[in-house]
Formats: structure tokens, C-alpha cells, sequence
């Protein structure tokens, strides 16, 4: 028997991305005809007026809109839950979601699953299945350059019972249409800038090193991570640079789709556990971590770490590889303190005592373990942990 190996490549079956972008949402709201719009949004964007001048936008279209803007901080299953219910108790036919991750992750999923059973849902959230159809339409308005959320078939939960962050896969939560204007990205604060944007450097560069990437995958992840770095500093310290903004939400659509091909490792499986426990930002996880986890897998991925190491401007490695993988860590650790993100596990408050039972849940996220070329069991995972804590 031949073995097959072939790869699929999704994204949504439309992106439109650039400064003006979100007025063009009229025009997809008159091809999607909805009946009954459901808007997901959350507290922080209630609270600035965008949810209001959303509103404002929609109420052209003399569609009734119901709003559910129960969202803060990182959702946990509950809230989905929540928003499931909302969208099928109001018949909404049309799901749009704008917002960082959190909002997005709510929207999408609620989308593909509130025209399911409950028994369904049950076993869709518990992992046990997976949706094969959706019937709502969904559209995806980030107003954060970082998640990828509106281009990925993963939504990210909080699983509290379990102290964990789990993470429901399915094409069905891909949006019908991504609207990436970075205008909405403006007025986002610095801290939430730099952890937001270095996820989505994680992204990229974990995909890029990952057992399942394709000369596609790559593509877009090595776009994005050349566009990053040099974009973040704009976007972090002079936010109101359209440039670096427009570049940043680049780098967050590439590194989303390379994401959503390539899948990601073990900087991501680490970081749940913090999320879930700690109720730590995704994106500060992620950052902090980064570096403490290539510091051990780039020795698996020489080749991989010279190519980074150039796109990030770092140097030609190719006669001396072996030297490129500590040349990315250092880069990463000085990543932290230039963006004025947390560097060690201590500064999040993190309990020692939490670590080994830490690394063990991390160890069982084997979803994202299998594509870290570098084979990291629980007493690795233990030692990267205790590092991250102590700092560099």
C-alpha cells in the first residue's frame, strides 16, 4: 500500500486586510443578507465606545443586532457555553466578533456550535469530537496585532476544573470573511502591544520549526518573522506609527495562517498551565517561555535556527551553524527586557511549589508536543520550568 503524504492548507475563504478595511463590512453584511446579527465583543471595547460605534455602523443595515459583551480576560468553557446559548436563544444567523483572541476564540466557536445539540457541544468541548459543519456565518474584526485568531481553526479556552487551557480544533472555526484593518489596532495600550505581538512571533517561529511545516508554511511564517522585527518596537512605542501598526497586523495574519498549517509546540503547551492556573495573558506566557524552550529545542533544528537568525538580522551562520541557536535565544531574552515584558516565572508570581505539577500537565498536551522537533518529556519540561523561574 502507497503511503500518502499530502497536506492541506487552510484559511478563511476570504481575508481583507489593510487601513480602511472594517468599512467594508457593509458590503458583506448585503451579500450575507443575515436575519438577526449577534455582536461578540468584550468589557474592555464596551468600556472605549468601540462596541458603540460598531453598533453605530450596523444600524444602516435595519438588521436587529443583539450584543453579548460578557467577555474579560481570557474566557474559560462557561463563557463560551454562555454565548452559545445567547446566540441560539436570539436565532442569530451571522456572528461577528471583534476584539483581541479572547473575543474572537468566543465568536468563532460559538458560531459553529450554537446550531448543535447540547449532547454535541458536550462532546465538542470535551474534546472528544469535532464540529463538521457550521450553518452561522461568522466574520472576524481583530482589534489586537497578535492572535491570529481570524485566520486559525483553533479557539483557546479556560478549563478551571482541570486548572488548565485547553485549546477545540476544527475547520469549522475558520471565519467566512477576516476583516484586519490596523486603524482598530491604534489605540491599543503598549504592554498589551508587545505580548500581543510577540505571540504572534511565537507563532512564526514555532511553526516554522515544526515537525509539520511545509515550504508553504514556511513562507509565511519567515514573511512574518522579517516584518517583526523590524515593526514591534514602532507599534510598542509609538502606536500611532499606521506603518508599524499595518506591518504588525501582517505579521499577525502570516504567522496566524502558518500557525493554523504548521501548528505549534512546546512554548504553548508550557504555557496553559500558567494561563490556567495563574490565569496568566496568553501572550505574556508565550514571550516569557519563548526563549527558556529554544534554548533547548534549537538544538534539534540547526538548520532552522541559522534561517531565523537571518531573517531576524542576526547574522550569517550557515559556516558556523552551531552558533545560531544561542544567537536567537539571546535575542529572544533581550526581546523581554527591550519590550518591557516579565523574563521570569517569579515576577508572575508563580509558585515554585507549582512546577512539577505544572510540567506535568504540560506534558500531556502531546497535540503540540509531537511538533517540537525535539522530544521534551515531563522531567525536560520540569527543568525548562525551574529555569524560566530563576531568570537567565
Amino acid at each position: 500500500m502507497k503511503t500518502v503524504n499530502a497536506h492541506d492548507f487552510r484559511m478563511p475563504a476570504n481575508v481583507r486586510i489593510g487601513r480602511g478595511a472594517f468599512e467594508t463590512i457593509h458590503d458583506e453584511i448585503a451579500r450575507l443578507a443575515p436575519r438577526t446579527i449577534i455582536l461578540v465583543s468584550d468589557k474592555g471595547l464596551e468600556k472605549a465606545g468601540v462596541v458603540e460605534r460598531v453598533l453605530g455602523e450596523l444600524a444602516r443595515h435595519s438588521v436587529p443586532v443583539k450584543t453579548y459583551t460578557e467577555i474579560s480576560g481570557e474566557p474559560e468553557f462557561s463563557t463560551l457555553r454562555d454565548t452559545i446559548r445567547f446566540v441560539s436563544e436570539h436565532k442569530g444567523d451571522l456572528v461577528i466578533g471583534i476584539g483581541g483572541g479572547s473575543a474572537l476564540d468566543v465568536a468563532k466557536a460559538s458560531a459553529a456550535l450554537a446550531d448543535k445539540d447540547e449532547a454535541t457541544v458536550s462532546r465538542i468541548l470535551a474534546g472528544n469530537e469535532a464540529p463538521k459543519s457550521r450553518s452561522i456565518r461568522c466574520i472576524l474584526v481583530p482589534t489586537t496585532s497578535g492572535t491570529g485568531s481570524e485566520v486559525t481553526m483553533n479557539a483557546i479556552f479556560g478549563d478551571p476544573a482541570n486548572n488548565v487551557k485547553r485549546g477545540i480544533v476544527s475547520p469549522c472555526y475558520l471565519p467566512d470573511v477576516a476583516i484586519i484593518d490596523p486603524v482598530l489596532t491604534v489605540s491599543c495600550p503598549p504592554l498589551v502591544s508587545a505580548a500581543s505581538g510577540v505571540d504572534a512571533f511565537t507563532h512564526a517561529i514555532e511553526s516554522y520549526v515544526s515537525t509539520k511545516a511545509t515550504p508553504l508554511t514556511r513562507m509565511y511564517a519567515e514573511k512574518a518573522m522579517r516584518l517583526f522585527a523590524k515593526n514591534i518596537a514602532k507599534a510598542v512605542f509609538n502606536g500611532s506609527d499606521l506603518e508599524g501598526r499595518e506591518n504588525m497586523s501582517w505579521v499577525s495574519f502570516l504567522a496566524g495562517v502558518s500557525l493554523a498549517n504548521a501548528g505549534v509546540g512546546a512554548v504553548h503547551a508550557m504555557a496553559y498551565p500558567l494561563g490556567g492556573r495563574y490565569h496568566v495573558p496568553h501572550g505574556i506566557a508565550n514571550a516569557l517561555l519563548l526563549p527558556y524552550v529554544f534554548e533547548v529545542t534549537g538544538k534539534t533544528c540547526v538548520d532552522e535556527m541559522v534561517d531565523i537568525a537571518g531573517f531576524l538580522h542576526l547574522g550569517d551562520f550557515r559556516d558556523k551553524p552551531l552558533q545560531a541557536p544561542d544567537a536567537v535565544t539571546a535575542y529572544l531574552h533581550s526581546l523581554l527586557k527591550h519590550l518591557n515584558l516579565p523574563s521570569t516565572l517569579k515576577e508572575l508570581q508563580v509558585r515554585e511549589d507549582d512546577l512539577d505539577v505544572m510540567a506535568e500537565e504540560a506534558s500531556r498536551i502531546d497535540r503540540l508536543l509531537v511538533n517540537t522537533p525535539y522530544r521534551l518529556d515531563k522531567d525536560a519540561i520540569l527543568r525548562i520550568y525551574r529555569k524560566a523561574y530563576e531568570g537567565q
